[in-house]
This record gives structure tokens, sequence and C-alpha cells, in this order.
């Protein structure tokens, strides 16, 4: 291996390990490794800019600010009760709501810490107040956080679609029963741990009349998807006209019609949406010059020659696949790792026969779990702040919804048909 990519490597894991920023740690990687090997510094930024020259990108911050304007919003709010009144009276209900939330929710945000901020900002206390443990009330809604990104519109399948040249819309579509499936798998895990745990927490059923009430004034939250989704799906508007539906819409419904938004509350939803949207940004620049840098000493071909040896056997190479995002994971934010990892493994899997949808719909939900383990779990910061326990008790906690996720990550990789059915 060539000095300067020894050097970069070395520097982003000394960095990471000292707690720096990933952005920072990249960054500052890839500019050893240029000083190392006599780069113009020119040639990068070009580089950096012509990847980021994307039209399909503009679906990033789009959608997130859709997001934030549903989050401040009433929309939050009232998909919490539709959830309630749907699976409130199951066993472990609160956690059966709190789940299906995060799905409804993830189909407005394509953010995972957006998600868990928004749901379990609500959920967390109710969920103690209602007399569930602290640390399995923090647990479920910081796992099912991660259906964010798992459930279209997702910022990860835009990057991953965007950066390898897949069709967004067609992992839209196909990220659409593989997130229903996840989620599904967490609300069997919370219902089995409730009962071994022995809690016993009663909410009584809901009527016909109040389900059907509280899905009326939630109708313009379950019209997003359907929405954005049918849009793309029918060919109506392609996945960054969509982002710009989804905004529209969004304050229209949430100004002119429910009129939850003031001045202030508007300025907060621009502000924050610029900083999210700054960060992402930031991340996906330095890794693009990574990137660049590992194509110039021609380690894109290493790792294919390396892969190539197990690439006889594509649930093989899937799985070696799955082990280095999730290593990757634990060190290293979820989109640095799709931008990175996904140029690098992405030959080697059209080789091998595997579909490249489905491999993004596994490459994204690898991703996801990322968000749950330490040290650079976004999720579990978020829920920290939210629930005041420490990070080492969280991880914990998680420990069971963590390893429910990994079981369905197996499926999804060995069952393409789940992410491919719609399409076909």
């Amino acid at each position: 291996m060539e000095l300067p990519i020894i050097l970069t490597a070395a520097t982003i894991v000394l960095l990471l390990i000292l707690s720096v920023p990933i952005a920072a740690a990249l960054g500052l990687g890839v500019m050893v490794g240029m000083i190392a090997g006599d780069l113009p510094p020119e040639f990068m930024m070009q580089k950096v800019f012509s990847s980021l020259d994307s039209f399909p990108l503009l679906a990033v911050p789009l959608f997130i600010l859709a997001g934030e304007i549903m989050q401040k919003g009433s929309m939050a709010d009232a998909l919490l009760r539709v959830s309630r009144c749907l699976v409130g009276h199951i066993t472990g209900g609160m956690a059966h709501v709190s789940i299906l939330t995060c799905m409804f929710y993830g189909a407005l945000s394509g953010s995972s810490p957006a998600t868990v901020a928004a749901v379990g900002g609500i959920m967390i206390p109710a969920m103690e107040k209602e007399g569930y443990p602290c640390d399995f009330s923090a647990a479920v809604n910081t796992s099912a956080g991660c259906l964010g990104v798992m459930i279209p519109p997702s910022v990860p399948l835009i990057i991953y679609g965007t950066t390898v040249g897949v069709s967004v819309s067609d992992l839209f579509i196909a990220g659409i029963l593989p997130g229903i499936f996840v989620g599904l798998v967490l609300m069997l895990t919370a219902w089995i741990l409730v009962r071994r745990r022995g809690i016993n927490v009663v909410t009584r059923k809901a009527a016909r009349r109040e389900t059907l009430r509280a899905a009326w004034e939630a109708k313009h939250a379950l019209l997003v998807p359907v929405i954005v989704l049918g849009g793309i799906y029918g060919g109506i508007f392609t996945p960054t006209e969509a982002g710009a539906v989804a905004v529209l819409y969004a304050f229209t419904v949430e100004g002119l019609l429910l009129r939850a938004l003031t001045w202030d509350k508007t300025w907060r939803i621009l502000k924050d949406a610029t900083v999210t949207n700054a960060s992402i940004f930031i991340i996906m620049c330095v890794a693009c010059a990574l990137g660049q840098l590992l194509l110039i000493y021609n380690v894109p071909d290493a790792v294919s020659g390396l892969l190539t040896g197990v690439a006889h056997n594509k649930y093989l190479l899937l799985t070696v696949i799955i082990a280095i995002m999730l290593i990757a994971g634990t060190f290293m934010e979820a989109l640095a790792n799709i931008i990175i990892l996904a140029p690098l493994m992405f030959p080697v899997i059209k080789s091998a026969g595997i579909d490249p949808v489905h491999f993004g719909i596994v490459l994204i939900t690898s991703a996801a779990l990322g968000f749950l383990t330490p040290p650079v779990g976004v999720n579990l910061f978020v829920a920290c702040g939210i629930s005041k326990m420490s990070i080492e008790k969280l991880s914990l906690a998680v420990l069971p919804f963590l390893l429910a996720m990994l079981l369905a990550l197996a499926v999804l990789a060995v069952v393409p048909k789940l992410s491919l059915l719609l399409l076909n």
C-alpha cells in the first residue's frame, strides 16, 4: 500500500479515537495524504465540486426542510394519536406506538436522528409516565429511529443512488417493504421483552369512532408518503421534484391550513434545516475527497481483488460486506460510510450478479445499525439527551433491538424479493 494512503488512514483513525468530529477527521486525513503524495489541491477541489454538482442531490436539502417543518408543526402529534389508537392496546402498547409512529414519521423526515428527536421527545417521557422502565423506553425509541433512513424518502438512499448511479426512484420503492419488515421485527422484540421483564402496563383499546377521528385529524400527515411515493412511482415527478413538492405541501398545510407555524417557529425551522444540511454536505465533501484520493492510488482495485475471492458466492460476499459496514459504523458516520465504501464494493457486487437496488437496501440497513453502536451512534446521543441516561446504560438496553435488527438484515440479504417485489 502506498505511503500517502497509510498516512491518511492512520491520521483518520487517530483523530476518530480522539473524538474529533468525523468531517474534520476525514478532511485532515485527506490533507495529510495530499501533502505526502504531493498532489495539487486544485485538482481535488475540482473533483469534489463535480461530485456534488448533481441534480438528484438537491432532494437532500428539500426533504430535510420538509421534515423540519412537519417536526415543528403538528403532524408528528397527529401521527402519534393514530398509532396509539391502532396498536396502543397490544401488550407493550406504548412501545408499539413509538415504533409505528417512527415508521409513519420516517416517511416524512428521511433522517434517523430527526425521527428519534421528534418521536422520542414525546414518547420517552410519556412511556416513563405510564410506568415503563426508563432504559426500555429509551431503547425502543432509539432503535425505532433507524426506520427514518430505511423507509423512503431516505437521505442515505439518495446518497447511495447518486454515488453509484442507481435510480433513486427505484430505491425509494424498494425501501417500503424492508422498512415495514424491520418495524414489525422491532415490534415483536418489544413484545417479547415486555413479557419477559413482566412490564404490566395496560392501555384500553380505542373505539372505532375514536380511531377514525384520529385518522381524519392526521390525514394531512398520512397523505405525505402517498403524494411523494405515488408521484414518483406514477412518473409524475422525479425524487428531487418530489422533495420540492413535499416542502410546498408542508408549508401550505402547516402554515396556511393548520396555522401551526409562527414567524419565530419558521425562522427556527430554516435555521435548523440549514445547520443539518451544512453538516451533511461537509461530510459529503470530505468523503468525496477521500474517495478520490483512494481512486488515485488504486485502492478500489485492491479492495475488488480482496473481495473477488468470495464473489463466487453472493451470500458470502454480502456477509463480508455487512461485517465491514458494521465495523465501520462503530467509528464513522453512516453517510461517510456509504460515500466511501459503496463505490469500492459496487463493481464486485455487479460482477457477482447481485441486484444494485437490493444491494442498496442491504447497505443502507447495515449503515442504519451504526446509529445504535457507540462511540459514534448518533441516535444514542439524541436519546441520552432526552432520557438523561448514560451512553453506557443505553447501549446495553439497545442490544436486544440491535440483535433483532441484525437478524432482520440477514433475512433482507438472503431474500431479495423483499426489496424487489414492488419493483417487479
